[in-house]
C-alpha cells in the first residue's frame, strides 16, 4: 500500500501514530461481525460435547477480550467439515435428532446479549441437499448449510447438484414463513474454506481446528470518505479516487492491525490456530448502507453509471490489506435485503439482477438475500445459478447465489419479512 501522506492527499497527522485523535480510530466504526471457530467433527456422538463446548468457550473468551479492548462483536459461530461426516443421515429423522442434540449444547451457558450461530458444512451429495429444507425448518440459525458447484472435465458445471439445490430453495420458500428460510442457504462457485460469514462458510477436516474474524465496517467508510471529501473538495477525478483508496485503505489497515494486535495477546485456547481476516464490509440492518459509500465516491446511487467503477476500488480497498492472510471473500459484499440503502434502491428500481451480476464481475458476492418472485420455476432459478458460476470460474473469483422466491409476491411487490436480519425490498425479475 502506497504512503498515504507520500501523495500529499491526506493531511499530515491522518496517519500519524501518535495522532490519538484521529475519528476513523474509533472503535465503534469498525465492528466484529464474527470470530468464527472451525471445528471438526466426527461419527462419535459422544465427543461432540467436548468438542463443541470447546469451540463455543473459545468463542466468547476472544469475543470477551474484544471487549474488553473496545471492539463490539456482534455473534459468535462455530463452522463443521461438511455434515454428511458426522450427521446420522440415513433417515431425516436421525438426521435431526442429532441435531436436535447439537442445539441444545450451543444453548447451554450462552454468553448473555452475543447471538451463536451455527454451520453445518457443505451438503456433498443429493441425497444430502434433500435433508436441508426440513432441517432449516426446524433449526433455522443453527443448521446454515452450502452447496459446493464445480466443474467437470469439459468445465462445465455440474447441473445436477446445481438443479438439487434450485429444488431446495423452493422448497425453503414453501416450507418456511414468507421464505425467509433461505437466509440460511446458498450456494457456492469457487468458494474455499474458511468464509467466516454465514451461510457459505464451510470446512475441511485436513485444516484442523481454527479460527477467522470477519468484520462489519460500512460505518467507517462512510466517516472516513466524508472526512476525505470536506477537507479535499475540488481533486479531479483521477487524484481524488486515488484519496479515497488511500483513506480506505489507511482505515481499515488501522483496524486490522489493532484486531491482530489483540488476537496475538489474547489468552484463549491455542488449540484453535488463526488462519486470518475477512476484510469484507459485510454490510447490516444496523450501520451505514454501502450505498451510501457509493454516493460520497461521487455515483449518484447505487446501480448508476460509475458503479462498476466505484465497485473495483472498493474491492482493491480490501484486498490492500496487509500482515495477516485475508481468507473467505475479503471482497465487497453487496447482500441485498441485509443493507437498507440496497433494500431502498430495488424500491426505486435502481438496479436489477443483470446490474447485480455486472457489479459480480469486479468485486463479488455474486447474488446474495435476493427476494423474487414465488412462482419462479427451478429451471430459472438453475439458469441463474449457472450464469454466476459460469463468472466465477471464469474470472477466478468466489460468487454465490442466495435467492429468496417470496410466496405470493411478483416482481415489483414489496416483501412483507419479519427477521430481524432482513430489511424489506421490492422483489426483483428473473429474467
Amino acid at each position: 500500500m502506497a504512503d498515504p501522506l507520500s501523495s500529499g492527499l491526506l493531511k499530515p497527522g491522518y496517519e500519524n501514530p501518535d495522532y490519538e485523535n484521529s475519528s476513523y480510530r474509533n472503535k465503534k466504526l469498525c465492528r466484529i461481525r464474527t470470530v468464527t471457530a472451525f471445528l471438526v467433527l466426527d461419527k462419535d456422538r459422544a465427543a461432540w460435547k467436548t468438542e463443541i463446548t470447546k469451540a463455543s468457550k473459545f468463542c466468547r473468551e476472544l469475543a470477551t477480550t474484544f471487549f474488553e479492548n473496545g471492539y463490539t462483536v456482534q455473534t459468535i459461530r462455530i463452522v463443521t467439515n461438511p455434515f454428511g461426516e458426522f450427521l446420522n443421515t440415513d433417515t431425516l429423522e436421525t438426521a435431526k435428532t442429532d441435531l436436535a442434540y447439537i442445539s441444545e449444547l450451543l444453548r447451554t451457558d450462552p454468553m448473555p446479549n452475543l447471538r451463536i450461530r451455527f454451520a453445518i458444512g457443505e451438503a456433498k451429495t443429493e441425497a444430502e441437499i434433500k435433508l436441508l429444507p426440513a432441517l432449516i425448518h426446524d433449526y433455522g440459525d443453527l443448521c446454515n448449510a452450502c452447496v459446493n458447484i464445480g466443474l467437470d472435465d469439459h468445465g462445465v458445471l455440474d447441473n445436477n447438484l446445481i438443479t438439487h439445490s434450485a429444488q431446495t430453495v423452493k422448497e425453503i420458500s414453501r416450507l418456511t414463513p414468507r421464505g425467509e428460510g433461505n437466509f440460511n442457504f446458498t450456494v457456492n462457485f469457487n468458494c474455499a474454506p474458511l468464509i467466516p460469514y454465514f451461510p457459505a462458510g464451510f470446512h475441511r477436516r485436513e485444516l484442523g481446528n481454527c479460527f477467522v474474524v470477519g468484520l462489519e465496517t460500512p460505518d467507517l467508510l462512510v466517516q472516513v470518505l466524508k472526512e476525505f471529501n470536506e477537507s479535499h473538495p475540488d481533486l479531479d477525478h483521477n487524484t481524488g479516487f486515488r484519496g479515497y483508496f488511500e483513506a480506505m485503505s489507511t482505515a481499515l489497515q488501522h483496524h486490522c492491525s489493532q484486531i491482530l494486535t489483540i488476537i496475538d495477546r489474547a489468552d484463549v485456547d491455542d488449540s484453535f490456530r488463526f488462519a486470518g481476516i475477512d476484510s469484507s464490509a459485510a454490510p447490516s440492518k444496523d450501520c451505514a448502507s454501502l450505498a451510501e459509500v457509493y454516493e460520497l465516491m461521487g455515483v449518484e446511487y447505487f446501480g448508476a453509471a460509475g458503479t462498476v467503477e466505484a465497485s473495483s476500488l472498493l474491492t482493491k480497498v480490501f484486498k490492500s490489506i496487509q500482515g495477516t492472510n485475508l481468507v473467505g471473500f475479503s471482497g465487497l459484499m453487496l447482500a441485498v435485503t441485509e443493507d437498507e440503502g440496497l433494500a431502498e434502491g430495488t424500491r426505486k428500481s435502481d438496479f436489477d439482477i443483470r446490474a447485480l451480476l455486472t457489479f459480480s464481475s469486479v468485486c463479488g458476492i455474486g447474488l446474495d438475500t435476493v427476494p423474487i418472485p414465488g412462482d419462479t420455476s427451478v429451471e430459472k432459478i438453475s439458469a441463474i445459478m449457472r450464469d454466476t458460476g459460469t463468472m466465477a470460474f471464469r474470472l477466478n473469483k468466489p460468487l454465490t447465489v442466495r435467492l429468496f422466491p417470496v410466496p405470493g409476491l411478483e416482481a415489483g411487490d414489496l416483501t412483507a419479512f419479519e427477521s430481524d436480519d432482513l430489511c424489506n425490498c421490492a422483489v426483483m425479475a428473473v429474467p
